[in-house]
């Protein structure tokens, strides 16, 4: 399956092997591993792989005893894994790097040994667990790998056309049209059954079966919940309570997160940790409160004030609907076919999170509950900054509807208070794009394109 990351690595390969190694941080069966041995199949000579997660002590000795001896580690590692190895040529793949740092740190000799280029995989990367006594490398360049976005998503079911005709719309400021929109619709809910985890996505393409699809997402739910009672020691019970709380806060009017409804007694600086470790972990993506909607949003941000979304929507529906074990088929039919009303916000909402920070946007959001001044009380769903900054009219506030009845009472509020700050509204919904006093009404499978 085709991924957009692949002409990050060929950019990379171009401008910057040989100087950097290239670590690619994601969640766990995103994809990380597939794609960079194809690239190194297919652009280089040879290329020798070694996964920390199985190697056994053997190997992980030759880093401790022949750092001092690139000539003998390289002829060892070449005879272990039986690879012939070619000074520039050749590529060297670190897997799931995390389980063995020390490996990580050796990448500043190897780098500036010269010889082979070397990509680095793994998440987790800035848990003091994975980088205690060791130093980060300056030699790395740090790139992130999200799950399949929907360009990706509609390549893997062979369409290859329709991204084209959506970015086309979208940069002349025109609507689809009643036929196109429609079937743009129609992929975009697929997508946001299935999600983009590549393994479910490659299900879906070979069977059309979501119970399929479903098995997929929840052993991958699984492996998530094995990972945080093994690797989030110390605090894994408050990271389990947050991830199985996600769902039930997402759902709610405002979707804030209130750890109140985890423990009483629970204060945000006492799960600082655990939802440090989620986002690390890539497996959620946190959207923050920013008090002033003006440059610099992070500037203004309150950490106190935040949501949780999945980083997945696929596996978020898994997680969500999980009463009997398994998601049944009337339910994906009702999504499907636009007819579910309980929890259906809470789903579109999350998909918008996900395609915003695959596109490349840090999530914030805006929210004042002052009781005194009905004017002042508003929430926006997300807030992005335009790409370069003037003296006035930077952000672009956002508003998710999942309905065809909606009001946008806070976003009118929003450019009345803001007035100055405010680039283009927008309001994304299942509709077609218009324009209306300003605010541009956009269908959500634009979303990318923001």
């Amino acid at each position: 399956m085709k991924r957009k990351i692949y002409d990050v690595l060929l950019e990379w390969k171009k401008d910057g092997a040989g100087k950097t190694a290239l670590l690619i941080d994601g969640a766990r069966r995103v994809g990380k591993s597939y794609i960079v041995e194809e690239f190194a199949k297919t652009e280089y000579k040879t290329y020798l792989m070694i996964d920390f997660n199985r190697v056994n002590d053997e190997v992980k000795d030759l880093f401790n005893n022949y750092l001092n001896d690139l000539d003998s580690l390289f002829m060892y590692l070449s005879v272990y894994y039986n690879v012939k190895l070619y000074p520039h040529e050749s590529l060297i793949i670190f897997d799931e790097v995390q389980m063995y740092p020390r490996a990580r740190a050796a990448i500043k000799y190897l780098v500036a040994d010269g010889r082979y280029d070397y990509i680095e995989t793994g998440s987790l990367m800035s848990i003091k667990k994975n980088v205690q006594d060791i130093l980060i490398p300056s030699e790395e360049r740090h790139i992130r790998m999200y799950p399949m976005d929907f360009e990706e998503f509609l390549l893997a079911l062979g369409n290859d056309t329709l991204m084209g005709i959506i970015k086309k719309c979208f940069t002349e400021n025109k609507p689809m049209g009643q036929s196109m929109h429609r079937k743009a619709m129609d992929y975009f809910r697929q997508y946001l059954i299935v999600g983009g985890m590549p393994q479910a996505v490659q299900e879906y393409v070979l069977s059309k079966d979501f119970d399929k699809v479903d098995k997929i997402k929840r052993d991958i739910l699984t492996l998530y919940r094995a990972d945080i009672m093994k690797h989030a020691s110390g605090y894994e019970i408050k990271v389990a309570s947050i991830f199985d709380e996600i769902p039930s806060q997402l759902q709610k009017h405002e979707k804030k997160f209130k750890l109140s409804s985890i423990s009483k007694e629970a204060r945000l600086r006492d799960y600082e940790d655990a939802l440090f470790w989620l986002e690390d972990a890539m497996i959620v993506n946190i959207c923050y409160n920013s008090t002033a909607p003006s440059i610099g949003l992070k500037l203004n941000m309150d950490r106190m004030t935040l949501k949780c979304y999945m980083a997945d929507t696929g596996l978020l529906i898994s997680h969500a609907f999980d009463e009997n074990g398994i998601v049944s088929e009337e339910l994906y039919k009702k999504l499907l076919f636009d007819k579910l009303e309980v929890n259906k916000g809470m789903i579109v909402e999350n998909i918008v999170a996900q395609m915003l920070v695959a596109s490349g946007h840090k999530l914030y959001f805006y929210s004042c509950s002052c009781r005194e001044d009905k004017e002042e009380r508003m929430e926006i769903d997300f807030l992005i900054a335009k790409s370069k900054t003037s003296n006035r009219h930077n952000i672009s506030p956002i508003e998710v509807k999942s309905s065809k009845n909606y009001t946008i009472t806070s976003l009118k509020k929003f450019i009345r208070k803001f007035d100055q700050q405010t680039n283009t509204p927008y309001v994304l919904h299942t509709g077609d794009l218009k324009e209306e006093n300003g605010i541009v009404f956009l269908p959500l499978y634009m979303t990318p394109l923001l």
